[in-house]
């Protein structure tokens, strides 16, 4: 089980810099659950990186979900940056925007 983890980490860091050019390092690894109208609409971990080389951020926070139909995962690098300052609110931000883009 340990591979597993260590290998979503990994793939994340290098989602975190590919994304945002910068060096990632793991800091932690925190269980997130958001809840919308009483249902669960995403459960995971999001995974905290200190990050060097950012001209405005020293945090992102990443994870991944499956694509729906697909046996592919989707990556989310989101920086650490106002009015997002946590895991929650970084996951929260991304389901937002993909229900605005899926309209």
């Amino acid at each position: 089980m340990a591979n597993v983890i260590e290998l979503s980490a990994d793939q994340l860091k290098k989602a975190v810099e590919s994304q945002h050019g910068c060096t990632a390092t793991l800091a932690q690894s925190v269980p997130v659950k958001e809840t919308f109208g009483g249902k669960t609409v995403w459960e995971g971990v999001v995974h905290v990186f200190r990050i060097d080389g950012h001209p405005k951020a020293k945090k992102a926070y990443a994870w991944s979900s499956p694509i729906e139909g697909s046996d592919k995962r989707r990556f989310f690098a989101v920086l650490h940056l106002p009015p997002i300052t946590s895991p929650v609110e970084a996951v929260r931000a991304a389901i937002v925007a993909e229900s605005r883009s899926a309209k």
